[in-house]
């Protein structure tokens, strides 16, 4: 369904449950939800709702749970091609050299992905968000990063703003430049960089295409000290930080991020306690990213018992790219990080909503529902929230309500109006 078509969802929302706040004691049964011009101006129990509203429209939620929209707050969604024939030839025993020399790998979606045009970025891109939005998703962090050159960056940046125009979703972009080293830099790190800083970076964040600046700092990316350059250019620019810190070793990427006061660091299998209580006494989100631990087949876990322990918030992403997490399911992951990060269902709910939204430093406009925000939220057919965490390969979200605009889904009824 196109904007254009999608029905205003201003009316009083009744005959439903509401979790204002997931993973928080914030549960309110038969409750109502009330929107006009596309805001959120009360919500509560459906006995103490004003005279004021009584009047309005009303939409029968059908004795659906609803929920803040979800935030997936790590994604790689737009870039050319896919990877899984490269998939089958690990399967088959490839190494990753040899995977390489054939010509697989990132290289090979850099390439897909400057031959092609935006118009071919956005409807393969539309092809892997749509999954996204029809499981609840109303806020998404879109990072380039698969194209390495500043025609290229510029490109994937346009086509996420595109996307968040034509879907009615909050898309928020992230200038990833430092992903990995294109092939004509080949062992030159250091002029690379300095093209992300010195040219890529301005350039874009002058055309209002960058909202956050992200680098993988890891022996296979850029070193602690590539990823500084890159943060300080981003501050001279006034852009936030976020950082693929500590998925493969670790390099003290968390710790650094902190030290740049980072909305987030990301993956961080091998996070140590020092950086730990570097997140936690710089306000750094965790994400963490389990299609990726699982698709990879890692065995180390983050360490959930530290991060809980000094009281880091704990978000959750699809880290949806072609090469280590192709999913496109956020409710997928809440599964995954219950059963491989042994995360409990409070914790997942607020990591998919709540704390992901402090991750994109958007915590003031996604993550709960409270009146003076624009409506975004999900009713689901279930009987508690926890199935939205319990079930995997399927999906009982019935209908979306995004920026103000009514979605039912392909596999829920909707509401009745």
């Amino acid at each position: 369904m196109t904007i254009s078509h999608a029905p205003s969802a201003d009316g009083v929302w009744h005959h439903c449950h509401l979790l204002p706040e997931p993973g928080q004691d914030t549960a309110l049964r038969d409750g109502a939800i009330v929107v006009a011009d596309g805001r959120i101006v009360w919500l509560g129990t459906h006995a103490a709702l004003p005279d004021t509203y009584r009047h309005l429209p009303r939409h029968d939620a059908g004795g659906a749970w609803i929920t803040p929209g979800l935030v997936d707050c790590h994604t790689h969604l737009v870039y050319g091609g896919q990877r899984a024939d490269e998939f089958a030839m690990r399967l088959a025993g490839a190494s990753y050299e040899e995977i390489a020399r054939a010509g697989g790998g990132i290289v090979s979606t850099v390439r897909a992905t400057r031959e092609a045009d935006e118009d071919t970025l956005f409807a393969q891109a539309a092809g892997r968000l749509r999954p996204l939005l029809a499981e609840g998703v109303t806020a998404i962090e879109i990072k380039s990063g698969y194209g390495l050159s500043l025609d290229a960056e510029r490109k994937q940046l346009r086509v996420a703003r595109r996307l968040g125009t034509a879907f009615g979703v909050t898309v928020h972009t992230t200038f990833l430049g430092a992903h990995a080293l294109p092939p004509e830099y080949a062992g030159r790190a250091d002029d690379y960089i300095d093209l992300v800083c010195d040219t890529m970076l301005p350039a874009l964040a002058g055309e209002g295409l960058v909202d956050a600046v992200d680098a993988f700092c890891e022996g296979i990316g850029f070193s602690p000290a590539q990823t500084r350059r890159v943060f300080e250019a981003a501050a001279r620019h006034g852009l936030p930080v976020k950082l693929h810190a500590e998925q493969l070793s670790n390099l003290g990427g968390a710790a650094l991020a902190a030290s740049h006061q980072a909305l987030s660091a990301d993956h961080l299998e091998h996070l140590d306690e020092a950086g730990v209580r570097a997140m936690a006494a710089a306000g750094t989100v965790a994400v963490l990213l389990p299609g990726a631990y699982y698709f990879l087949r890692d065995t180390h876990l983050p360490p959930l018992a530290l991060l809980r322990e000094h009281g880091v918030r704990i978000a959750l992403a699809t880290d949806h790219n072609p090469g280590t997490s192709p999913t496109t399911s956020l409710l997928l992951m809440m599964n995954m990080a219950c059963t491989l990060f042994r995360m409990t269902v409070p914790e997942v709910l607020a990591g998919v909503t709540t704390h992901a939204a402090h991750a994109l430093g958007a915590a003031d406009r996604h993550g709960t529902l409270a009146a003076g925000r624009v409506a975004d939220f999900v009713l689901w057919q279930v009987a508690t929230p926890a199935e939205l965490a319990y079930w995997f390969g399927r999906n009982p979200c019935a209908a979306v309500v995004r920026q103000g605009r009514i979605y039912p889904t392909e596999t829920g009824a909707g509401a009745k109006a």
